[in-house]
């Protein structure tokens, strides 16, 4: 331990260390023995000079640690720590792909699974690293060899062009790592269902993995407002792909009414195209609409159309604690926009992916939409992000995706 460089704690700073939270902010730390490059490994000590935590150092970020043990017997620079920690996290995931229904999921969900600033994600032989922060970044080649001997994938490519990085003074980093260049798309399987996914330039890693039970959920409802005799229609707003949308056709099967996609994009929605073709359904069958989400609801509320079930995923409003009072207006506005269109008996499946945005705050911004549309909603489920994107209990931050199945009954 003595060749590391040692950071100590202000007095008073160590219980949120000493509970496991893997972040140490600039502001709570008091002097700095050496001269640790970025990412280097830390020994972190509290004020009077006990042994805390290992850690990653940034200077640039405003997390100036992010921990990775709190034993001092262990060391983090050893190949075999971090060999322990992926098999840990992929073991984790095996349940999720025991057969061929799901070829694709998230296996390492960064501080989660005890390894601060990693996102690794399957997409059948495909793999994507993503680094999103420095003590990641300077570990490059270990996770790639690693990741190579546990994982044997065709592709192992990099994703590291999140606007995170920004803080740590990193560069965006797009390429392969290993082995063959991945396809155009990818196809993987998810819950039977078959998608086109593009990880040189999809959003994320190139596609919404966090989603997969929350559209399995809306396949469901689908096919209970079936067996009412209904004909649902369906309008998927920031569309994406067509996730929401193929599982709707699925379990709607031919009682499904119309579907309408809204996303700003035109690639993405010919790519949900290609996806409905995949699987055999009619394209026919499904209306895209390519604008800004918020004023084409508003074009559709004026058309006088109306629908049985709605989908609101937007992107994240909220990118820190100042963005939140700007942030909440606009969730307010598509959900007000939404329950306008919702037809009595229908279902508003409604999301936020901004951490900075509680679960709480939503359901609150969802009433005030609900007061000002005159509407009468009941809750009747709450969503969050699929199991492959565990939160650990030390690490509320975790908790990024919030939803709730709202009923309109009048």
């Amino acid at each position: 331990m003595n060749h590391y460089p040692r950071v100590y704690l202000k007095p008073g700073r160590e219980a949120a260390i000493e509970r496991r939270h893997p972040w140490v902010f600039s502001g709570s730390i008091a002097r700095v023995e050496g001269t640790p490059t970025s990412g280097a490994l830390v020994a972190l000590h509290g004020a009077e000079g006990a042994f805390l935590a290992w850690g990653h150092y940034s200077a640039a970020s405003q997390i100036r640690l992010r921990l990775l043990s709190w034993s001092a017997a262990e060391d983090p620079d050893a190949p075999e720590f971090w060999r322990a920690r992926l098999l840990r996290a992929i073991a984790g995931r095996a349940p999720l792909l025991a057969d061929s229904r799901t070829t694709a999921c998230r296996l390492v969900n960064a501080e989660s699974d005890g390894l601060p600033g990693l996102i690794v994600d399957r997409y059948g032989d495909a793999v994507v690293l993503q680094a999103l922060a420095a003590g990641i970044d300077a570990r490059r080649e270990l996770l790639r060899d690693l990741l190579v001997e546990l994982l044997h994938p065709q592709t192992l490519y990099e994703r590291s062009d999140v606007d995170i990085r920004q803080h740590e003074n990193l560069d965006s980093k797009v390429g392969l790592l290993y082995g063959a260049e991945p396809p155009e798309r990818v196809q993987i399987s998810e819950n039977g269902l078959q998608f086109l996914v593009d990880v040189r330039r999809g959003h994320k890693t190139g596609f919404y993995l966090d989603q997969r039970d929350n559209r399995r959920l809306l396949g469901e409802r689908i096919a209970a407002l079936v067996q009412t005799g209904r004909h649902p229609d369906l309008l998927n707003v920031f569309a994406y792909t067509g996730g929401f949308t193929l599982y709707a056709l699925a379990y709607g099967g031919k009682m499904m009414g119309g579907v309408t996609n809204i996303d700003v994009s035109t690639d993405v929605l010919e790519q949900s195209r290609a996806n409905l073709r995949l699987n055999g359904f009619e394209t026919e069958r499904v209306t895209n609409i390519s604008g800004d989400a918020f004023q084409v609801l508003r074009t559709l509320r004026q058309q006088g159309r109306s629908f049985d079930v709605i989908v609101l995923d937007p992107p994240k409003f909220a990118f820190t604690q100042k963005d939140i009072q700007k942030a909440a207006r606009g969730y307010k506005d598509i959900n007000l926009q939404a329950l306008h269109l919702l037809r009595a008996g229908g279902y508003l499946f409604t999301f936020s992916c901004s951490g900075a945005i509680s679960a709480d705050l939503l359901q609150k911004i969802v009433f005030g939409a609900a007061l000002d549309a005159e509407r009468e909603v009941q809750i009747t489920g709450w969503m969050t992000q699929a199991e492959d994107h565990p939160v650990a209990l030390t690490f509320p931050e975790g908790s990024y995706l919030k939803g709730l199945i709202c009923h309109v009954t009048a």
